[in-house]
């Protein structure tokens, strides 16, 4: 298995950074808009989708991404400040803040299929349209996002190990402790204070210090978005969300943080940009 998850992950970063620094924009949006239609996918299957119904979603979300992203603008490499995906992510980010923390509290079941399909929409267009959008801005900077997740994970994850007492979810996901979470947050803010130093020439230190409660915050909404597709397994009765990715899962498995921290980052840069 660890095998098969080192080869996985080796052939997965190769294929985004390929395409990441080499599709044209309109090329990249539908790169987005296919991982959107396949985390739709598996989305569905968890909902108890049928064959041609689960197909259907995945192909209307699919589409609905690239339909947006065109309007939008992120089919063009000129476009920097896409206002109108300003209350997309808006919804989303009020999704992740003020929802989804009640959710997992009280471990709420999701709602028939059409609620959860709406849900569902929710969870997987915005953070969709956010990869189109920040790398328009910069690949590095879609990369960067990318990467503090990924620390964050790691983090969490040999710190857990490491020092793990206290659970931080045991009813959803007994592996995760508060110990890891701090691992996880420590480990962010020293690559976000590695990266402002770097790339933000001229900064003063009282930028810095803002810093640091918005890298605590993202590290936190990333480890929320990962709670709630571990919830949502959980209820479901699967282990992984799909099969796609061996040792890995599926796509929804791989991206569950970005759902929840992509959205909020767009929105973010447009707020720097207005």
């Amino acid at each position: 298995m660890l095998k098969a998850r080192v080869i996985t992950a080796l052939f997965l970063l190769a294929g985004l950074l390929a395409a990441l620094f080499l599709l044209p924009a309109v090329g990249w949006l539908v790169f987005a808009s296919l991982i959107c239609a396949v985390a739709a996918s598996e989305w569905s299957t968890m909902l108890g989708f049928g064959g041609i119904s689960r197909h259907i979603y995945a192909g209307i979300l699919g589409a609905l991404c690239l339909a947006s992203g065109a309007v939008a603008g992120l089919h063009q490499e000129a476009t920097v400040a896409p206002f109108g995906l300003a209350p997309v992510y808006a919804v989303s980010a009020l999704f992740w803040v003020l929802c989804v923390p009640f959710w997992l509290r009280a471990r709420w079941q999701l709602p028939g299929r059409g609620a959860a399909a709406l849900i569902g929409l929710v969870l997987l267009l915005p953070p969709s349209l956010a990869i189109a959008h920040l790398r328009l801005l910069s690949p590095w900077l879609l990369l960067g996002v990318m990467a503090a997740v990924w620390i964050a994970d790691i983090a969490a994850y040999f710190t857990g190990r490491a020092f793990g007492r206290r659970k931080l979810a045991p009813a959803i996901s007994p592996g995760k402790s508060w110990e890891g979470a701090f691992g996880a947050v420590a480990g962010v803010t020293v690559y976000g204070l590695i990266c402002l130093s770097m790339v933000g020439h001229g900064l003063s230190s009282g930028g810095y210090f803002l810093a640091v409660p918005a890298l605590v915050a993202f590290t936190a909404i990333s480890i929320i978005g990962d709670l709630f597709e571990s919830l949502i397994k959980r209820q479901a009765g699967v282990k992984d969300s799909g099969t796609l990715l061996p040792g890995h899962g599926g796509v929804l498995d791989r991206i569950d943080s970005l759902t929840s921290t992509l959205p909020i980052t767009g929105l973010l840069a447009l707020w720097i940009a207005s």
